[in-house]
């Protein structure tokens, strides 16, 4: 049954949890939870907005939902004769095209009609990230080879980005599709120009990068490897900003977005917890634990996506438990 964000309250239990990140404390409920997936769901991801929901699953499949009417829009299939198991999906900044991808295809679908607008078989390795910009006209495919392809739909011209040396773990891309940033297990995160394949800025880590994101107006990127080194840099001079500040050893981040005044980062992480920073200090301000996924013992749960809402007042999540669940940020902090 579908629930309305507006009158429904989920209640996560915090037994036993203790504190992970810095000072700040664990709050313990979500304002409000809408479920997506009966059973949990392989992966997600919510638009940059958090009006749509990208979510593959057990029973739905692949699904679009729209989370301001709470509405299952579309339900694509990559294959008639697969499970349609997609791992990897992105939806463009505008809301125009979303990118979905299993191991080894990858499909450009049309948000406003649903349609399928392009179909791509890859043959030399598994698709491992995913994005596409605004309009579509641009798709970015890392690949389990270390090699990241750029496609320019309009002019059909394909760069092959050959800079790293070992598996990508993570990719992004530009609204406009001029720049991508891509990680992998070589210890570097590259920031290059999709036109010419130059590298703009090279992020050195001591461990794997296993996630980078952007900001879609340019000012930021944030990488993180598998160990203690997540860092936000400056654009401008590619020199960092700050650094996360926790206290553990390892803390991966499965879900990054930055806000839309440039005050603050959302992550996600593969422990369900969701947690705010201040980019400029690296400090964090805020933690919540999503919903577990039902029948796990330990309770887990996987952060996939998270997104400001109500003008930064909110943060949506979507994540493994199969639910997508609102999150309300402290005026106090917001002030």
């Amino acid at each position: 049954m579908h629930r309305l964000f507006s009158t429904f309250i989920y209640i996560i239990a915090l037994f036993g949890l203790s504190q992970t990140v810095g000072c700040a404390p664990i709050a313990s409920d979500a304002d409000a939870s809408i479920e997506h997936a009966v059973e949990g769901s392989y992966s997600g991801y919510l638009s940059y907005d958090g009006k749509y929901s990208i979510v593959s699953s057990i029973h739905h499949g692949l699904a679009l939902w729209d989370n301001q009417s709470n509405a299952l829009k579309y339900q694509w299939k990559h294959n008639d004769d697969a499970e349609n198991l997609v791992l990897a999906s992105h939806i463009s900044h505008n809301n125009s095209h979303a990118l979905t991808a299993d191991s080894e295809t990858f499909v450009l679908w049309n948000i406003e009609t649903g349609d399928a607008e392009g179909y791509w078989k890859v043959k030399d390795s598994k698709v491992r990230d995913v994005a596409v910009s605004n309009d579509g006209k641009h798709l970015l495919i890392g690949k389990s080879s270390g090699v990241v392809v750029h496609i320019n739909l309009a002019s059909a011209r394909r760069l092959e980005f050959l800079g790293h040396q070992q598996k990508i773990n993570s990719v992004d891309m530009s609204p406009n599709g001029r720049y991508a940033l891509t990680a992998s297990n070589d210890y570097v995160a590259y920031l290059w120009d999709t036109k010419s394949g130059q590298v703009i800025y090279r992020f050195n880590h001591p461990s794997r990068v296993t996630k980078v994101a952007l900001d879609p107006q340019g000012r930021y990127a944030f990488t993180a490897d598998s160990k203690k080194k997540s860092v936000i840099w400056d654009l401008t001079n590619g020199e960092a900003i700050s650094q996360l500040q926790y206290i553990q050893r390892q803390f991966i981040f499965s879900a990054v977005r930055f806000s839309e005044d440039g005050k603050w980062l959302a992550t996600g992480s593969p422990s369900r917890h969701l947690t705010l920073w201040n980019i400029e200090s690296g400090e964090a301000i805020a933690q919540w634990l999503v919903a577990p996924r039902k029948n796990t013992r330990p309770k887990s749960s996987v952060v996939y996506s998270v997104s400001f809402i109500n003008n930064n007042k909110q943060l949506l999540t979507e994540s493994s438990s199969g639910l997508a669940e609102v999150w309300s940020i402290n005026q106090k902090i917001k002030g």
